[in-house]
């Protein structure tokens, strides 16, 4: 299992267009993919109700977990995605 933690840094948070970036690119990944927020609540990346659910706004601190074959390219590929503000910023 890899995991690593980053912040949400575009302005509107994980609304419709970067959670939709966001499974797409989980969706290539062959591995389970878990967003884990600070609270505690989970959800599943490759599910568009498991992203929205979990309300992520600007400044959200979220751990990006992956286990199976491909779990480290998932994790950077997800990061660098947040990171670089899903394009938004």
């Amino acid at each position: 299992m890899v995991t690593r933690e980053v912040t949400i840094i575009n302005e509107t948070g994980l609304h419709a267009r970067p959670a939709q970036l966001f499974i797409q690119k989980a969706n290539q990944f062959q591995s389970e993919i878990k967003v884990k927020k600070e609270d505690g609540s989970e959800g599943n990346a490759k599910s568009i109700l498991g992203m929205m659910s979990l309300g992520l706004a600007k400044g959200s601190k979220i751990t990006i977990e992956a286990s199976g074959a491909d779990e480290e390219q998932a994790v950077k590929a997800l990061a660098e995605l947040v990171e670089q503000g899903f394009g938004e910023s």
